[in-house]
């Protein structure tokens, strides 16, 4: 049978209004990335956590540049002292940006597929029989450097994954060379963004040092300008104290992390091998020398996003709906319509509620729709005399009309005024079965 098909809706999530069937990649999106400015910047998830970055770096160089560098401009000639403030400045800027390459960009991500793989050995020519359901392997063995390494078929992007790339739980992606999964800047970190990942922590490391060594200075001048000891200049300066002890805690993690991928860098190693041992009884494939594993990151070429993600694809079909008879139905089949119980004739939508019925039973709302049915079969004047009788009250048992114990049960005035019409090719049907449940007096 034939269904009328929905009428289409725009879908303001989606970013489509005009009901277009083209959409952008970013907006069928199947990870969790979060897309700003129609998809120019990609982030992941925890997004939300990049602010707090960024006040953990903005908040401490306000400080200085207002109560350290400040003080510092008239203490030194030939406007060094204003070349303090501006370095700070200059170097938070420089920061920030490398701060938003690591996290506002792709890091790596490989497209999912549409479809499965095709297991080996399938030809793709049995036509007309059922095919055997072929097992794709879940690791596959490939060749890197002439070593041979083991890749993994990921579920969620139905592929396999290649050489170092691994899927983040987080993201929901599977990312190229990934290394690690930072939430401090809120995104995978990966092939196409590790280099600005180190560069924004060893230039965090620098920034640190920078006002951590300021600060000092600027004790001692108040120690040499006032000859005073050292804890009576440090009095004299609270923030200069705050910003020293705020430094030297934030070295410890952002020096150390520097440190560590610096390690990492010169052993062509990610986080995530070595948290797993990946080489500690075999040796590294990707190994090339010091020199050459950092060319490898520093020198070598951002390779380009394998997503576009202001591409436009069509939109994707919606669920088919249930078919019934070789037809097609409106997926609001099966939904209870309240409208029936007034009487209104059925539409697509309420075709569900009938097929769901087995076929000779009926509900309770059915009987009263039978009720007005069976009202049609008789004459004009039985029907008037019915209708009459219910309005005076004088057929105590107006439910009569309805299913009850499985019988239909009419009155014995009404039956008598049916045998005096004399119509029985009207009657003649339904009162056999009435006069059969009619109750004995």
């Amino acid at each position: 049978m034939y269904v009328v098909p929905p009428p289409n809706r725009s879908d303001p999530l989606s970013g489509s209004t005009n009901g277009s069937d083209e959409l952008r990649v970013y907006q069928t999106w199947k990870g969790s990335n979060k897309f700003f400015l129609q998809g120019r910047f990609v982030f992941g998830p925890d997004v939300r956590s990049l602010a707090l970055t960024i006040f953990l770096i903005v908040a401490p160089v306000a400080v200085f540049c207002a109560f350290v560098a400040r003080k510092l401009m008239d203490d030194f000639t030939n406007h060094w002292g204003i070349s303090i403030m501006v370095i700070a400045i200059v170097f938070t800027l420089y920061d920030l940006i490398l701060l938003l390459l690591t996290s506002g960009r792709d890091p790596g991500i490989i497209p999912r597929n549409a479809f499965p793989p095709e297991p080996e050995g399938y030809d793709g020519n049995a036509e007309g029989a059922q095919t055997p359901q072929l097992r794709l392997p879940r690791i596959k063995e490939v060749e890197v450097n002439g070593t041979t390494v083991k890749i993994k078929y990921c579920d969620t992007c139905m592929l396999y994954r290649p050489p170092r790339c691994s899927h983040c739980s987080i993201c929901n992606n599977c990312v190229e060379r990934f290394d690690h999964h930072c939430p401090w800047v809120g995104q995978c970190i990966g092939l196409r963004n590790y280099r600005f990942f180190f560069m924004f922590v060893f230039s965090t490391t620098l920034l640190c040092v920078y006002v951590f060594g300021f600060c000092w200075v600027y004790i001692k001048r108040i120690m040499d300008t006032e000859e005073t000891s050292l804890w009576r200049a440090m009095i004299k300066t609270p923030a200069s104290i705050v910003l020293i002890v705020y430094t030297f805690i934030a070295v410890w993690f952002v020096g150390g992390l520097t440190a560590f991928h610096l390690y990492l860098i010169s052993t062509n190693q990610t986080t995530y091998e070595n948290f797993r041992y990946r080489y500690d009884r075999r040796a590294n494939p990707y190994n090339k020398g010091v020199v050459d594993n950092f060319k490898e990151i520093f020198c070598g070429p951002t390779p380009p996003s394998k997503n576009k993600f202001r591409a436009m694809v069509p939109r994707e079909p919606a669920l088919p709906a249930r078919s019934v008879t070789g037809g097609f139905v409106s997926p609001n089949m099966g939904k209870a319509v309240d409208d029936i119980e007034m009487g209104r004739k059925a539409v697509w939508g309420d075709v569900g509620a009938v097929l769901d019925h087995p076929e000779g039973q009926l509900s309770d709302n059915d009987g009263l729709n039978n009720k007005d049915s069976g009202l049609g079969e008789m004459s004009p004047e039985i029907r008037t005399t019915v209708d009459e009788g219910d309005r005076a009250g004088i057929h105590p048992r107006r439910s009569s009309w309805g299913r009850k114990s499985g019988s239909w049960e009419m009155s014995p005035e009404v039956l008598a005024l049916a045998s005096r019409m004399g119509e029985p090719n009207r009657t003649g049907g339904s009162s056999s079965t009435v006069r059969s449940n009619e109750p004995k007096l």
